[in-house]
């Protein structure tokens, strides 16, 4: 395929993007993973607007591969995530990520571990990160290999208000 060669950015989620993503949410291949329910395009709308995102901190963003939109990325700052999350958290500079990928045949090509290098770029771009976390699933060994494929690295098992996860960090790289 040669789609595989083209570029892979990210743009920021419109609220235009809403019922793909909502198409995308459905998708058994994300269900698994991202919840495990079957979201309603009212229940996206009112968790994935990005005003609505923008209260709690996160950042939506479309991934795309050329021209083509593909995935959805998600920033957010850890320290004060509420909700169970991160309440150890100190730092201020710290941001989490999540992310899937919308169509179930562009899976393990590789097209993930690209999505998230563009997502740390961004992210890097601001001098007050300090480090990116992540935090799949232990037995969703693919995310866990594409983290790993993009710099990630593991620090064990923590315990999420979704159950126990795999604590993945990429530090800030040293200035040159």
């Amino acid at each position: 395929m040669a789609a595989l060669d083209l570029p892979v950015t990210l743009r920021l989620m419109s609220d235009a993007d809403i019922s793909m993503l909502h198409d995308w949410l459905n998708r058994p291949h994300i269900v698994v993973w991202w919840g495990g329910e079957r979201p309603s395009l009212e229940t996206v709308r009112e968790k994935y607007l990005p005003r609505v995102l923008a209260q709690d901190r996160v950042v939506p963003y479309i991934g795309m591969l050329g021209d083509m939109p593909f995935a959805y990325a998600q920033s957010y700052v850890a320290l004060g995530a509420g909700g169970g999350w991160w309440e150890d958290e100190t730092d201020p500079g710290v941001r989490g990520i999540d992310q899937s990928i919308g169509y179930a045949e562009l899976l393990g090509k590789g097209l993930g571990s690209k999505l998230v290098l563009a997502l740390v770029d961004v992210l890097f771009t601001d001098p007050n990160v300090t480090k990116i976390q992540t935090d799949p699933a232990p037995n969703n060994l693919r995310a866990i290999r594409c983290y790993e494929n993009a710099g990630f690295r593991s620090e064990g098992i923590v315990v999420t208000p979704d159950g126990p996860a795999v604590y993945m960090v990429r530090d800030r790289p040293p200035k040159k």
